[in-house]
Formats: structure tokens, sequence, C-alpha cells
């Protein structure tokens, strides 16, 4: 399941990021490694989620959050 399909208020785990190189390194340099929990904050209509990755908020792009793997 993707992070996009994850509903606001649930969490889920990081199972595989499958992202261009660039962007890859970007989100483990912020934190989000396979393994790490991930909370769902808020969805915007556009598809943009807010999540709550290790105390810190970050909005991701429907695109990305369509490539990250995750298990509820």
């Amino acid at each position: 399941m993707s992070l996009s399909e994850i509903q606001i208020g649930q969490e889920a785990t990081v199972r595989k990021i499958d992202l261009n190189l660039q962007t890859m390194h970007r989100l483990r340099a912020l934190g989000m490694l396979e393994g790490t929990k991930v909370k769902v904050i808020q969805k915007k209509k556009n598809g943009t989620l807010v999540i709550n990755l290790r105390g810190t908020r970050f909005a991701l792009g429907k695109q990305i959050s369509q490539n990250i793997e995750v298990s509820v």
C-alpha cells in the first residue's frame, strides 16, 4: 500500500521508497528510512499529504507519496 492511501490519523511503517536518487537522498537526510514510522496529519484536495516524521511535520506531494510503500 502506498503512503497516499493511508487515512488521516493513521500511523504506518515505511517499507520501500521508489523515487529518483536525488529525492530518495533528500528524504533519507530528513530521516525517512525503511522501518521509520510516519503518521498522516492532513490530506489536501490536490493530493498533498502533511505527515509527522520523527516529531517534525513535512508536506509531501502526491507523486512522492504514491511512490512510498508502507505497511499499517
